[in-house]
């Protein structure tokens, strides 16, 4: 099997390592548009070879496009156009975007639309590039497959079997219900983290010493703010009316503990933090 990734950042490269190592794939190739980044990849052995877009897809026998959302859609649309002027039937294309809807729309009507796979798998961390590709990422984490009807059967089964080798449980959902759970329970902590971080930073200017005084719950809560502009720009443009609807919900559980706080209330404060806690059944 050779696989083709492009885009050898966290994922892509994190992917790449465990699918050489574990036999899934007998020869990576990577397309990265960054000749540093490029050069990082063979360097670090992410990639047996860089090549062009064109020359990964014809050499390739799963493409995997893991690259910043809003330049995905256009990249599948230009894969799957050319398998069908190669008349490549049996080529497999896949995401790994953590939106859904506008990825599954633009290929809906396409020839090869059933060669296309659309997977997030749920996993990462703050950094970015292909120096924070890891082993391991992967094993234990879910793996949503976003209409997984409109892809061939035979198709379908070859991701299962790459994502089984990567250790994650697969998941079936529609895309728009997709970015729906995907705005609760990843979007708005990035907002969130983007948001308490510009907080503290502008109180600093001011308060000198604040930094001394952060604390592991301080950089654990505001470890996403560290996440690349270029990745999560395009996620929140691409998911924003659900994105908006979460965070006008959080803006009014925000507003309750305002007014708790403010009125001196115990019993309030108390009930909100308890009604809290309730998350300690769900998230161990």
């Amino acid at each position: 099997m050779i696989v083709g990734i492009v885009g050898l950042g966290l994922i892509g490269g994190s992917m790449a390592i465990d699918l050489k190592r574990r036999g899934f794939a007998e020869k990576v190739l990577g397309v990265e548009a960054d000749s540093l980044h490029a050069s990082a990849a063979r360097s670090i052995g992410l990639a047996d070879e860089t090549v062009s877009l064109e020359e990964c897809v014809d050499r390739s026998d799963i493409v995997v496009v893991s690259v910043p959302v809003g330049a995905a859609v256009g990249i599948v649309c230009q894969v799957l156009d050319r398998f069908q002027q190669a008349g490549a039937k049996d080529k497999i294309v896949i995401d790994t975007c953590s939106t859904k809807e506008q990825i599954t729309l633009a290929t809906h009507y396409h020839p090869c639309r059933g060669q296309f796979v659309s997977t997030h798998p749920m996993a990462g961390t703050e950094y970015s590039g292909p120096w924070a590709a890891m082993p391991n990422l992967f094993d234990g984490r879910a793996c949503i497959f976003a209409n997984p009807g409109e892809s061939a059967p035979k198709a379908l089964k070859t991701i299962e079997d790459l994502y089984d080798v990567l250790n994650m449980r697969p998941i079936y959902m529609d895309a728009s219900q997709h970015d729906v759970h995907t705005a609760y329970v990843s979007h708005i902590s990035h907002v969130t983290s983007f948001a308490l971080a510009l907080t503290v930073l502008d109180k600093e200017k001011d308060e000198k010493h604040i930094f001394d005084l952060a604390s592991g719950g301080f950089s654990s809560t505001v470890r996403l703010a560290k996440s690349s502009a270029d990745m999560w720009v395009p996620i929140l443009t691409q998911n924003r009316d659900n994105v908006l609807h979460v965070m006008d919900t959080y803006i009014e559980k925000m507003q309750e503990f305002r007014r708790a706080i403010a009125d001196f209330d115990e019993d309030a404060i108390r009930g909100l933090i308890t009604d809290a806690n309730r998350i300690k059944k769900i998230i161990r």
